[in-house]
């Protein structure tokens, strides 16, 4: 009686641990499902958002020219991290929209996407209105500051991170909807895998670039001490070039601006994004198609960006005027 209890136990047993045996291989099989429903998803993510990332690229650099050589990596570092925050805020709002509010998803990008134009038309205007006085004597000014030792570059340099952060969070808002949009059916816990990963990886990959990018003159310097002539050769090219690729950043970045706040702007009206689909398949139709399909759409994305980016300025200048004539009376 004992050992037959003792046998049906050992029987139990057994007959668990197979369970177990088959439930983890099961559950391995499904993990690994998983894990290549991920890659697969955050593959696409990647491609999707790899324009916002160029466009985030020229941003961020451009933000972080003009800085002490030896304060370049600490306000890139700083500006990583203000982007890393974005994201760490973002990913759960974009989640959480996602799941209570998804129509609530378009306005807010357009809302940031407005403000992107905003801030691209304010850039413009301020170069073709300010006298080129007014112009180098700010240069002048931020020249003697980088140049003064008893000056607290942490605090003047507040400013331009404060701005580049800024920037950052609604580039970071257009991937992480664009990102959402992909994985939109996925189950959850593939959605925050997917989101996460994305965010971490264009963190790292934009303010990695963009260190390399600021730190192209002190790479240009030391090969240009090397004994080879080659490395020489090479330092001085670089050191010719950076002055230049630092001035196509800038522009390169005011004009993404434009692109990607209106990009938003278009995709949120339907009539709109109709209109320039239309245009750009039309323009496929033109000798080396192919190039004017992109080209198109998104000459018509600047278009409407400046366009809104000037109705912007004239709201907000008309609100500081009022506000400015309220508070004298």
């Amino acid at each position: 009686m004992a050992s037959g209890s003792l046998l049906a136990l050992l029987d139990d047993i057994a007959t668990i641990l197979d369970d177990v045996a088959l439930m983890t291989k099961v559950a391995a099989k499904k993990s690994a499902a998983m894990a290549d429903d991920v890659s697969v998803m955050t593959k696409v993510a990647a491609q999707k958002t790899a324009g916002v990332l160029g466009d985030d690229l020229a941003l961020n650099a451009q933000q972080v020219t003009g800085v002490r050589a030896e304060r370049e990596i600490p306000v890139v570092w700083a500006v990583a991290k203000g982007s890393f925050i974005n994201k760490v805020i973002l990913v759960p709002a974009a989640l959480l929209i996602s799941a209570f509010a998804p129509w609530a998803v378009t306005p807010l990008l357009m809302v940031g996407g407005a403000f992107l134009c905003f801030e691209g038309f304010e850039k413009v205007a301020h170069k073709l209105l300010h006298a080129q006085h007014e112009d180098e004597a700010e240069h002048e000014s931020h020249a003697k500051a980088n140049a003064n030792p008893a000056v607290d570059l942490v605090a003047f340099e507040k400013d331009k991170v404060k701005g580049a952060v800024r920037t950052d969070f609604i580039l970071s808002a257009e991937i992480i909807a664009i990102t959402l949009g992909t994985v939109a059916s996925a189950p959850f816990v593939q959605q925050l895998t997917v989101l996460s990963g994305i965010a971490v990886i264009m963190t790292i990959g934009v303010y990695g670039l963009v260190a390399g990018i600021v730190k192209l003159d002190d790479l240009g310097l030391w090969l240009n001490n090397k004994a080879s002539s080659a490395a020489r050769a090479l330092g001085s090219g670089i050191l010719r070039a950076a002055p230049w690729l630092m001035k196509g950043l800038s522009i390169a970045g005011t004009a993404a601006m434009f692109l990607v706040g209106g990009g938003i702007l278009v995709h949120g009206v339907p009539v709109l994004h109709h209109a320039v689909e239309a245009a750009g398949t039309a323009a496929s139709q033109w000798p080396v198609g192919g190039l004017w399909a992109v080209l198109v759409p998104n000459l018509l994305n600047a278009v409407v960006g400046v366009v809104a980016g000037g109705l912007v300025l004239v709201g907000v200048t008309l609100v500081q005027r009022l506000r400015g004539k309220s508070t004298s009376q």
